[in-house]
């Protein structure tokens, strides 16, 4: 939800950092953390990785300034939504039963 006060907090914010403000999609979001996972190990939440999603759009749109560096937060813990990482997954989640035995022999079949 976006309040007049933190649309203005947004706003100055840039003005001084002569930014950039975009929108992006859910789908651009699941990309952007989709790729921080498999290239970064970073495990956020989807919600977390809208400012990367940005960052890849403006890139793409040549928007982004050369030479320049360029920050991005991500504030939320990918436990906070295990669902979304479980449902993009390849492999489905194998259950095992709760013993060691049973833990290394599927360990020992995977290697």
């Amino acid at each position: 939800m976006v309040t007049q006060q933190s649309w203005d907090k947004a706003n100055n914010a840039l003005s001084e950092s002569d930014g950039l403000i975009d929108s992006v999609t859910d789908e651009e979001i699941l990309e952007a953390y989709q790729l921080m996972a498999s290239k970064e190990g970073v495990f956020s939440e989807p919600a977390s990785n809208a400012s990367i999603a940005g960052l890849i759009k403006l890139h793409r749109a040549g928007k982004l300034p050369q030479g320049k560096k360029v920050v991005a937060v991500l504030t939320g813990n990918g436990l906070k939504d295990p669902d979304t990482a479980i449902s993009l997954l390849d492999n489905p989640i194998k259950p095992l039963p709760n013993d060691r035995e049973s833990i290394l022999d599927y360990i020992k079949g995977a290697l």
